[in-house]
């Protein structure tokens, strides 16, 4: 399958990825660089000891040296052999913890990055590509960039053993070491070109399967698609689906698996060369009696060494080649800002240099769109385009619209989630984008449609803090405020209830309802100054949306609001509505002007005039002949 090439991807070379690598365990884990010169030395006398054991026994047994001479050396190097074994075993232990470490902390700044990376970005496949591909490079203990800390390890042992074998291969015959130096050159060659062909070829082309992979894996093991999988049966479906995926993963496999086959069958062969030549010149060297039998198992033994080690020593830049590609892949992630930057040229909010002013605690906070205009990346329409508004402080704002009419693009710029391809977005008057992100994202208290529970407690996860920053007074206040005070009194153990079962047995699960509520809690709890409700009651009936709805609006008091809702309850006590239609707010005004007016806006409430009858009859009566009449859009 050819693969089609990810405009961010880039390439930064082995040398600098070896750099790269070598900086990350000097910040994350110091002792691993002792450990580089420490196996430098013990590996050669490791390897060539029980080869240098050999001759001096055969020596003295040859040369008829005396028991005696023989107990000294087998119990000197015996004791030699313990301590290199003792320093050995701390040594790989050292290294195969400390380089997990390093790996772990890489990790974690790779989080991090995918934390506070622009939202765009989470939208955007070729992001997404290169974010499968950096988690693939940090995924395991042979992947990328712990992979390349091996390597690094693993080259300086095997440099100190051929070091160590050409001393003494050199006193046996210099051109014996250059063929096998040429044949083990000729291996790597083979191996590097067969390992850059299988990335290229057969794994890279797999990023989007891990994503597929990662999504079938959910949908059939999730408990929350229990229900859905069962009524609808879906069992057969879904494992068909599996199966069905899974055939391009074999198949790559297969491919992979015949392409090193004939490396290993090529490697074979060259081994096959190098022991036939070393027999021969040692054989002739002994028949001649030019070579004692001591030395011959020496050299013959050290021979197997040195070719074994120089092709290892090689494999490792073979290894460090491919593990160098996927440290790629990964840089290519950390870098992406900059690179979607140079590509595309537009703004963004991670890169603040310099530091950027925070927002001012102003006394009120007033909005203002100016000619601003939207386009996702690579899309062709424009999601919002050329809006004008105003949001006056302490103003009551309804946002309404069929789906895909741009509200919550207007949403995700106001919240900067977005940053606008054209026209301004002012806080008071001031650039937006000039002010501090995270400082600007904490003057909002937002509530989505679509609620994340963390496996925290309860208290946690209307604070969003941690359990000793939580103020309990507080958050048991607006968990009630929020209609969800008899879901409190039934917790097993109130606020320090934990939520979910992923890391905790006894943790509970909430609906769909309980869940938007939470929401509304956790807003009422960071008492920002502008809130934002972007349909967070799809959960909830009609009379309890309007119900909640109008509570809530009592509650945030004078703060600025902006509410989104496929219903029209929110508009009725709003003071202006927008009306968005194809990416443009084509009507604005109150509900009374905009009834008025006869367009859009009325044409959709008047739809929705059985659910909201606007009579003099009074609210009880509105909810009731809503409910009896089925009470959802």
């Amino acid at each position: 399958m050819a693969e089609e090439k990810n405009p961010l991807h880039r390439e930064y070379g082995l040398f600098s990825n070896i750099n790269y690598v070598l900086q990350g365990m000097r910040k994350y884990s110091k002792i691993l660089m002792w450990m580089l010169p420490i196996g430098f030395v013990i590996s050669p006398i490791q390897r060539y000891l029980w080869s240098f054991i050999t001759k001096f026994v055969i020596d003295i047994v040859t040369n008829n040296s005396g028991v005696k001479n023989l107990l000294f050396v087998i119990g000197a190097f015996s004791v030699i052999s313990l301590l290199v074994f003792l320093c050995q075993t701390f040594y790989n232990n050292k290294v195969w913890v400390q380089c997990i470490v390093v790996r772990m902390k890489i990790i974690l700044k790779k989080n991090l990055l995918m934390m506070k990376m622009p939202f765009e970005f989470t939208e955007n496949p070729d992001v997404l590509d290169c974010c499968q591909k950096a988690e693939n490079a940090v995924s395991g203990n042979d992947q990328g960039f712990e992979g390349m800390e091996h390597q690094i390890v693993h080259f300086f042992e095997q440099l100190g053993i051929v070091i160590a074998g050409l001393v003494i291969l050199g006193t046996m015959n210099i051109w014996i070491v250059v063929g096998m130096t040429l044949l083990a050159v000729i291996n790597f060659l083979i191996s590097n070109a067969a390992s850059k062909y299988s990335k290229r070829t057969i794994w890279d082309p797999l990023a989007p399967w891990w994503r597929k992979r990662w999504y079938m894996n959910i949908a059939l093991s999730d408990f929350s698609y229990a229900k859905d999988v069962r009524l609808f049966g879906l069992q057969k479906w879904l494992t068909n689906k599996f199966k069905e995926l899974n055939v391009e993963r074999y198949e790559a496999q297969r491919k992979n698996n015949r392409l090193w086959f004939w490396v290993t069958v090529s490697s074979s062969f060259f081994w096959l060369i190098f022991q036939g030549a070393v027999y021969a010149y040692l054989i002739i060297q002994v028949v001649n009696k030019n070579l004692t039998i001591g030395n011959f198992t020496l050299y013959l033994s050290s021979a197997g060494t040195f070719f074994e080690c120089i092709s290892a020593l090689l494999n490792c830049f073979t290894q460090m080649m491919q593990k160098s590609r996927e440290i790629d892949d990964f840089r290519t992630f950390m870098d992406v800002e900059s690179i979607v930057k140079e590509i595309v040229g537009s703004s963004s909010a991670m890169t603040e240099t310099p530091p950027l002013a925070k927002v001012p605690s102003y006394d009120s906070y007033e909005f203002e769109f100016k000619n601003v205009s939207f386009k996702y990346p690579r899309a062709d329409k424009y999601a919002l385009k050329d809006l004008n508004l105003k949001i006056k402080a302490g103003e009551r704002l309804a946002v309404v619209g069929l789906n895909g009419a741009g509200k919550s693009t207007f949403i995700k710029l106001m919240l900067r989630l977005y940053e606008p391809t054209e026209g301004q977005i002012l806080l008071n008057g001031v650039d937006i984008s000039t002010y501090d992100i995270d400082s600007y994202y904490g003057i909002f208290s937002p509530v989505f449609q679509d609620v994340n529970l963390f496996a925290f407690t309860f208290a946690e996860n209307i604070s969003m803090r941690a359990l000793e920053n939580t103020d309990f007074s507080l958050a048991q206040k607006f968990t009630k405020d929020a209609g969800l005070g008899e879901k409190l009194e039934s917790l097993p153990n109130g606020l320090n209830t934990q939520l979910l079962k992923i890391i905790y047995d006894d943790g509970i699960d909430m609906s769909g309802g309980e869940k938007q509520k939470l929401a509304l809690a956790r807003a009422l709890y960071k008492n920002s100054p502008v809130v934002i409700l972007d349909e967070p009651t799809s959960a909830l009936d009609a009379i309890a949306e309007s119900k909640l709805y109008e509570e809530f609006d009592k509650l945030i008091g004078g703060k600025t609001a902006v509410y989104i809702s496929h219903r029209l309850s929110s508009t009725q006590f709003c003071n202006n509505v927008a009306m968005f239609m194809e990416g443009k707010m084509i009507e604005y005004g109150t509900h009374d002007s905009l009834m008025a007016a006869n367009g859009e806006y009325a044409k959709m409430f008047n739809i929705q005039s059985q659910y909201y009858l606007e009579e003099d009859s009074d609210s009880d009566q509105i909810f009731e002949a809503s409910h009896d009449m089925g009470g959802d859009f």
